[in-house]
């Protein structure tokens, strides 16, 4: 039912014009045909060694599959309201490959590696709004057929074809020392992950290792998901925060200076916050003069947080302000993270101290380290333009 489920969200993909290539594996399937035969099911290092015997379940398990993920896409997506979409399925020898050969002193047979993939047949296949389904076979132009790993024609088919994202759907999750779903990395990330993996299987480190070098080859994102978990694929592709593990080439999620078109972005986050009187009232033309001195933190293109760093270098202190967090995002440490970002700027800067003015969030500040001061502390500059009448309270934090 899992499969027959997931086999619909990748009709319903197709029939918003999503331009997809499937990649089944089928080792259950390849292990039940051994089992079948009493044949000998020997794996090394996460690749099956393919003697005669193997590769006869290879392509028969493979057939299997094939004719499975085409019937049910047949089917298209009755009882919806994109029901009578006909959806076309085209398959072929994509894949170009050459064998493994003998490695540490094992002999793999007939289990081969991707030499080649053929981008241009695949695009015109894609172009003409079929969906393609390539099996983790290659082939040599000697006619040998090789057994290959599903996770390396997966990277190699969306490197070679340009794809804007590749997915795995895998039986473990991606998760840290302490068994946290990871929810984003980059290449590099996985690289010390990989080298410090203890639980993870060999099958789940391949993958791990194709989405790192799929990154690095120009694909945008590769999303590692549950294929355990029902609805995961929509989830993932249509949320902001997703529903699995996501490697991007550059940070899914960032801390850096304001540009001027995060204006936007900024004024809906503390909009909210400023009819509550949390905040001062800014117009948007302060803030787009003002802009150099605000941070944000950044997540797939959306503003989650921000505060402001206004510096009084006579001082040797700095004016902490606008502090603002996505409600989505509070209690998970965004705020923290963002100060910790800003008092590290500003020692960076030579300062000795952060003030802040608040009215309704004192308790926030405090319990990060702001003692309550007098007005007269401020410097003379901030203490003219005071507000009397809005009475904020003054915060100070010595940097250590």
């Amino acid at each position: 039912d899992s499969f027959a489920n997931l086999v619909h969200d990748i009709a319903l993909l197709n029939g918003l014009g999503i331009r997809l290539v499937l990649v089944p594996g089928a080792r259950p399937q390849i292990e039940q045909q051994l089992a079948d035969r009493g044949a000998d099911m020997q794996v090394v290092n996460g690749l099956r060694v393919t003697d005669d015997d193997a590769l006869a379940c290879v392509k028969e398990a493979n057939g299997a599959v094939r004719v499975e993920i085409e019937a049910l896409l047949s089917m298209g997506l009755a009882n919806s309201p994109m029901a009578g979409i006909k959806i076309r399925v085209g398959s072929g020898n994509f894949v170009t490959a050459k064998p493994l050969g003998v490695i540490d002193g094992v002999d793999y047979k007939h289990t081969g590696e991707v030499r080649r993939i053929d981008a241009d047949a695949l695009r015109t296949l894609l172009d003409s709004g079929a969906i393609g389904l390539v099996p983790a076979l290659g082939y040599s132009p000697t006619g040998e057929v090789f057994n290959l790993s599903a996770a390396d024609v997966a990277g190699a088919v969306a490197t070679a074809v340009g794809a804007d994202k590749l997915i795995f759907l895998t039986e473990q999750k991606t998760a840290d020392s302490r068994g946290r779903v990871i929810s984003s990395m980059v290449p590099r990330e996985v690289d010390r992950l990989l080298a410090r993996r203890r639980k993870m299987s060999e099958e789940q480190a391949r993958v791990l290792q194709n989405a790192a070098n799929a990154c690095r080859a120009g694909v945008n994102r590769v999303h590692l998901l549950d294929r355990h978990r029902d609805g995961i694929l929509l989830s993932e592709l249509f949320t902001r925060d997703g529903a699995g593990t996501l490697v991007t080439a550059e940070p899914y999620e960032s801390i850096r200076i304001a540009r001027i078109d995060d204006v936007g972005g900024i004024i809906k986050l503390i909009s909210p916050m400023e009819s509550a009187g949390v905040l001062v009232k800014r117009s948007r033309e302060l803030l787009e003069q003002e802009i150099d001195q605000f941070t944000v933190v950044e997540r797939d293109g959306a503003v989650i947080a921000c505060a402001a760093l206004y510096p009084y270098p006579e001082n040797r202190t700095a004016e902490l302000a606008c502090v603002a967090v996505h409600p989505d995002y509070r209690g998970i440490g965004r705020g923290d993270d963002l100060l910790h970002h800003l008092e590290q700027r500003a020692r960076d800067s030579g300062l000795d101290s952060l003030f802040v003015l608040s009215t309704r969030t004192s308790h926030w500040f405090r319990e990060r380290g702001f003692e309550q001061a007098a007005v007269d502390h401020l410097p003379q500059g901030r203490r003219d333009l005071y507000n009397w009448r809005r009475g904020s309270k003054v915060f100070v934090k010595t940097l250590a």
